[in-house]
């Protein structure tokens, strides 16, 4: 049997449901029950869970994920009532306690303390993976060098929803978080990154994305971008083009929700002559010169062809490589 569908709406956001004072307020009708046919065999091992829930469409829970949610004997939330309000639209009635950055040594102890009890704790954040700039670095650290198990369960992550539907390299991709706050600090994160031959990831708050994208383009150039706002929820928006542009595009000016921005790769120097000889002397010690060619050529971002023209003047003496 598989898991009946919930009755929220397809695009079903993070904060429907919630009263005014952010307490859970899921009707009876959109309770959804725990798939009983397809519980895990075996029970739930002791360990710390680390959970990745929805970022938006509740639909996003795996099944792996609401089993563990299910059996665990204490969530730890980044914010209980947003865990709550996930916990009530399947039917899970658990205890709930608030962990976060801010949690002091006596509370880790304390949690650590039932983990040698022979607990199962289940860790989560208030959407996505936790500790993908959210809390419970620290805790997994701790719970290991006490011999803890620690579990990862893989699944909703902004970052990667973003980079799956921003039409940028996939490949290499370098995920940097929130920007500092102020326009100094910002430029210094970009020109830290600027030579990176990967995709850029930054997590930004709408009423900072434009002084944000004003600092990549100083910084980046007018290169390749995506800004991906509320993803999977009903508002779900990919504004894709040069830096240049999104910078001057006043629907971005100081845009609601939360926020994905995507850079392409940088490009680095060009090796030089001098940088090119020394690598191709030293493949050339191990290699033929069709293969050192070929080395060089990928770790230098240089044409193969010219690269074995000068591997083969280089091991017959005729071109010599300068100190």
């Amino acid at each position: 049997m598989s898991l009946a569908p919930p009755t929220w709406s397809d695009t079903a956001q993070p904060d429907e449901g919630l009263a005014d004072d952010g307490s859970a307020d899921v009707q009876p009708q959109d309770i959804v029950e725990a798939p009983a046919a397809r519980r895990a065999q075996a029970p739930l091992a002791p360990g710390l869970y680390v959970v990745a829930t929805p970022i938006g469409n509740l639909r996003d829970l795996t099944f792996r994920a609401l089993d563990v949610l299910r059996d665990a004997d204490l969530v730890l939330a980044e914010d209980t009532r947003v865990t709550a309000k996930l916990l009530s639209a399947y039917g899970l009635s658990k205890r709930v306690e608030r962990y976060d950055d801010h949690a002091d040594d006596r509370l880790r102890d304390k949690i650590l303390g039932r983990l040698a009890a022979g607990e199962r704790i289940a860790l989560v954040s208030d959407a996505g993976t936790p500790m993908v700039s959210d809390p419970g670095y620290r805790l997994v650290e701790a719970a290991l060098e006490q011999g803890a198990t620690v579990t990862p369960l893989p699944g909703p992550s902004a970052a990667l929803a973003a980079l799956a539907g921003a039409g940028l390299p996939t490949d290499r991709f370098l995920f940097m978080g929130f920007t500092p706050s102020k326009s100094g600090g910002r430029r210094a994160m970009f020109e830290e990154v600027a030579g990176v031959r990967a995709t850029l990831i930054f997590y930004e708050t709408g009423p900072r994305l434009a002084d944000s994208l004003a600092d990549m383009l100083s910084v980046f150039g007018p290169r390749q971008a995506a800004v991906c706002r509320e993803l999977t929820k009903l508002y779900e928006t990919f504004v894709r083009g040069p830096l240049d542009v999104l910078a001057s595009d006043p629907a971005l000016a100081s845009p609601r929700g939360e926020i994905v921005v995507l850079v392409a790769p940088g490009r680095e120097a060009a090796a030089s002559a001098v940088e090119a000889d020394r690598a191709l002397l030293d493949a050339l010690a191990r290699l033929s010169p069709a293969d050192a060619a070929r080395e060089v050529a990928k770790a230098l971002g240089l044409p193969r062809r010219t690269l074995y023209q000068r591997a083969l003047a280089l091991r017959s003496g005729s071109g010599s490589a300068e100190a």
